[in-house]
């Protein structure tokens, strides 16, 4: 489906026109459609029909509780990465033992808190977190399962902050290191080896670099067989790319075909985080025109949104396409869409061309549904926008529009 179309020259979201959206519920405002996320999900489902699997959404993309509910129906298991994360899917109804906890940071108590779930594994980066996994295990009478990271050295194409598989990067440890923390894993009375994990970045274009990830670890797999440590669970991340603007989205009936053939026969389950993959394309940003300038040759379209709304633009010089929600006739012109913040990296898009906008017009930032709410922000003291679910014809409100008297609530004058 396609979640966001024009209909006689308006943007609709499934059924609902976003400037009835707008009207209702004002800007700035995310709006998602529960049909993409659905069909997204669906779509890897279908793919891993006959391997031993679990989708576990990667709840750092977008950690919403409709979101989490809404997967955790359709049968999702969940990546996280804090304790507040943990909190977010025990609220949404998740099943403990379809929940895996990464992150090269986690805290004493975050563990405390995920050993007292359940979880069906730890996913460690580093001997330090392998020792305190186990003293707090031992500290609560429990038996931790756990996975190593293994950092496989994979190079991929993508911007060099969300690329996490090379030894250059925080993340995981070499095959060889984590040959030495299985043996001591599988020393200990705390600890129970369940499997070996693995994610090389985010925004992947090409299968190549996660089959030789897989590779990899396969052959840390192997090696752990020989010293009579087995291994139940492969978990593979995710970093799936997909369009924003020009890109060939990655193929991942390919790449789920290549990974199911690699390990056919073998006595391992799967799992894949994807987070990107399955919101990315199923939100928007909705924005409102407020002054429509220019600098000498310059053109700005200044909106009710900015960097600390949607951050990626900024943060990682990400290119999100904009779509006018009405479509009117004219001349396109070179802009800029800057928000309203007091930073020159306060930008939505640059240079883009755009048909004749003036104040009141409204704007749809496409493709926000992944790291967009998620890397919001209170920065100038704005309140963070709402969050609107579209269903058909029905629309949700899923997040309240954040008001002033919230943002300095718990501070002293």
């Amino acid at each position: 489906m396609e979640p966001f179309a024009y209909v006689q020259n308006r943007l609709h979201a499934e059924g609902v026109p976003l400037a009835a959206v707008a009207e209702r519920y004002g800007t700035p405002a995310y709006v998602y459609s529960r049909g993409a996320i659905l069909e997204n999900f669906r779509r890897l489902e279908v793919g891993l029909a006959g391997a031993p699997s679990l989708v576990c959404y990667s709840v750092k993309a977008n950690s919403n509780l409709r979101i989490l509910s809404l997967l955790r129906e359709a049968g999702a298991g969940f990546d996280i990465v804090s304790g507040g994360e943990l909190a977010r899917v025990g609220r949404a109804g998740a099943a403990p033992d379809r929940v895996v906890f990464s992150g090269v940071g986690k805290t004493a108590d975050e563990m405390d808190a995920a050993l007292a779930a359940g979880l069906l594994m730890f996913n460690v980066e580093s001997d330090g977190e392998l020792e305190l996994i186990e003293a707090r295990a031992a500290a609560a009478g429990k038996t931790a399962p756990i996975a190593i990271r293994v950092n496989p050295d994979v190079e991929a194409e993508t911007h060099p902050y969300i690329s996490t598989g090379r030894f250059i990067h925080k993340f995981g440890v070499p095959k060889d290191a984590a040959l030495s923390l299985y043996r001591l894993a599988a020393r200990s009375k705390n600890l129970r080896v369940r499997g070996i994990a693995c994610h090389i970045g985010s925004q992947i274009l090409q299968i190549e670099p996660f089959l030789k990830a897989l590779d990899e670890i396969l052959e840390v797999a192997a090696g752990l067989s020989a010293e009579g440590i087995e291994i139940e669970w492969l978990d593979l991340g995710g970093g799936y790319g997909i369009r924003y603007r020009n890109e060939e989205p990655i193929e991942m009936t390919r790449l789920i075909a290549e990974l199911k053939r690699r390990i056919a026969g073998a006595p391992y389950r799967l799992i894949l985080e994807p987070g990107r993959a399955i919101v990315g394309n199923a939100g928007i940003l909705l924005t409102r025109v407020l002054y429509v300038k220019r600098n000498g040759q310059k053109k700005f379209i200044v909106v009710d949104s900015g960097m600390n709304d949607l951050l990626r633009p900024a943060l990682y010089g990400s290119e999100h396409q904009v779509w006018p929600v009405i479509q009117r006739p004219g001349p396109a012109a070179s802009a800029d869409v800057v928000g309203p913040l007091c930073e020159t990296g306060d930008f939505l898009a640059r240079d883009r061309e755009l048909a004749p906008l003036q104040p009141g017009d409204l704007l749809a930032v496409m493709t926000t549904g992944a790291y967009g709410f998620a890397l919001s922000s209170n920065y100038n003291s704005r309140p963070r926008p709402a969050e609107v679910l579209v269903s058909g014809t029905e629309t949700e409100v899923i997040r309240a529009r954040e008001r002033l008297e919230s943002l300095m609530s718990g501070e002293t004058t």
